[in-house]
């Protein structure tokens, strides 16, 4: 969910009163009152069509994750893994992942259509998923996890930079958080899938349980996306069902949102896009923080795992790993929600961080079995903060929309790197404490937040600037 205000550079080619006046706006929509109107039913339209990646998204992180459920029944046994290959085969899907997603976003942008390129990237990742129910070995698992990270990577930078083409600075908070649910809801859903599979299908027609999982789970993800092709939009500019009259004001909204037009900076070129990126301090700048964030939440991989440790049987334990992550949807849409209305990030930010913290003192602390499910609960809710972390830099980055394609793949895909480092900070001789793993995850969020502050003092500074320059247009959210 990305709308992107202006670069500093660019503040002092724009007058303070180089936007319309609100009647002149208005008087192509047919006043103010029939603006409203059309932009209510503008936007529902809108909104609708963009909950399938809701439904992508949960897949996208049930066909990533479900590793981490087969291992339970079997897994690492029939393919023979031993000492750190499990790890190995969680952490290569990361190296693809990495590899792609900027070029993917560049193609993207470059193709101006999402609604063909997004599904055609699922389909293939999802016969991809089945594969790997078929795998014989390690090294036959590896080359399919390496492959659905490539192709995975298309998804998520690609589904912000299509939310940042339809939706305004004050709308992106709470549509990040519910684009992000679906990540968080998948591992709820995930858990409560693959309990019935691995349950029900062992031994069916001669396969185990877990090959099943992937089986039905890639499938599933092929069906979805054959129905996102005719329901995903395009950018305002290409989309056929479209009225005139709607392609219009979904234009006008994000030049009046930015005070400069979306579509005409289209012509700056992908090349121009990766300097204008590469070049911006702001953008490694945030990588740093959000890959430190990224280590810090890498229980989520292992979240079967940690689930065991109070004691129950694999079926039982898939089942309590769906209440957390429930709970933490929960709290990132009212967070989301929340940031989006005060127009504020960074104390959103760590007082989410925060809670997670005092999460994984606890488990630290204690064996408890009633302390530690507690802890889980306070760890999954720091998916809350990272949303809005999220939300914080599709505001920050700036057009033409070539740059804010890069700048949002690139940061995104430079964080992967944390959960390379993540597969690691969970070692088997660790448990069943996990007191090293938890104290990792305790110093990188806290990085994350003295990170976040001072990229706050910028922005605050850069927002005086305005003011004493004169800039009318916007503010950095802060």
């Amino acid at each position: 969910m990305v709308s992107s205000s202006l670069d500093e550079k660019d503040y002092e080619k724009q007058p303070s009163g180089s936007l319309s006046h609100v009647e002149e706006a208005d008087a192509e929509f047919g006043g103010p009152e029939a603006r409203k109107k059309l932009e209510r039913r503008l936007l529902w339209k809108i909104d609708l069509r963009m909950s399938i990646l809701i439904i992508i998204y949960i897949l996208n992180y049930i066909d990533r994750n479900n590793a981490g459920a087969a291992r339970l029944r079997g897994f690492e046994k029939d393919l023979n893994l031993k000492g750190t290959e499990f790890a190995t085969l969680l952490s290569i899907l990361y190296v693809g992942y990495i590899i792609m997603q900027v070029p993917s976003n560049m193609f993207l942008n470059w193709m101006g259509k999402p609604s063909i390129y997004l599904p055609c990237c699922m389909i293939v990742w999802g016969t991809i998923s089945c594969l790997t129910g078929v795998a014989k070995n390690f090294v036959g698992a590896l080359l399919t996890r390496f492959f659905l990270g490539f192709v995975e990577a298309a998804f998520f930078p690609g589904a912000l930079f299509l939310l940042s083409k339809w939706y305004k600075r004050n709308e992106l908070g709470l549509r990040t958080a519910i684009l992000y649910c679906g990540n968080i809801i998948s591992n709820a859903f995930g858990a409560l899938i693959a309990s019935g599979i691995l349950n029900g299908m062992q031994g069916k027609l001669g396969h185990a349980a877990w090959r099943w999982l992937f089986y039905i789970e890639g499938a599933l993800t092929i069906f979805i996306a054959t129905l996102a092709i005719f329901i995903l939009p395009d950018f305002p500019a290409t989309t056929k069902w479209l009225t005139e009259e709607e392609r219009a004001l979904a234009m006008k909204r994000m030049e009046e949102d930015a005070g400069v037009g979306d579509e005409e900076q289209t012509e700056h070129g992908a090349g121009a896009g990766l300097i204008m990126a590469v070049t911006d301090w702001k953008v490694w700048w945030l990588a740093f923080a959000l890959t430190s964030q990224v280590v810090a939440l890498s229980f989520n991989a292992y979240f079967p795992t940690l689930s065991a440790t109070l004691g129950f049987n694999p079926t039982v334990t898939l089942l309590l790993c769906a209440p957390p992550f429930v709970f933490a949807a929960i709290v990132t849409f009212v967070l989301s929600r929340h940031s989006d209305k005060k127009q504020e990030r960074f104390y959103h930010i760590t007082a989410s961080l925060a809670t997670g913290i005092v999460g994984f003192i606890i488990a630290i602390s204690t064996m408890n079995l009633a302390a530690r499910y507690v802890s889980l609960f306070l760890m999954a809710q720091s998916y809350a903060g990272f949303v809005v972390m999220y939300a914080w830099m599709s505001n920050t980055f700036a057009r033409p929309p070539s740059k804010r394609a890069v700048a949002l793949a690139l940061i995104n895909a430079f964080s992967q790197l944390g959960n390379v480092a993540g597969s690691y900070v969970w070692p088997s001789v660790w448990g069943p404490t996990y007191r090293n793993s938890y104290a990792i995850c305790i110093a990188t969020s806290g990085t994350t937040i003295v990170m976040c502050w001072i990229f706050r003092q910028h922005l605050a500074r850069l927002n005086r600037r305005l003011d004493e320059e004169g800039v009318q247009v916007f503010r950095y959210i802060l």
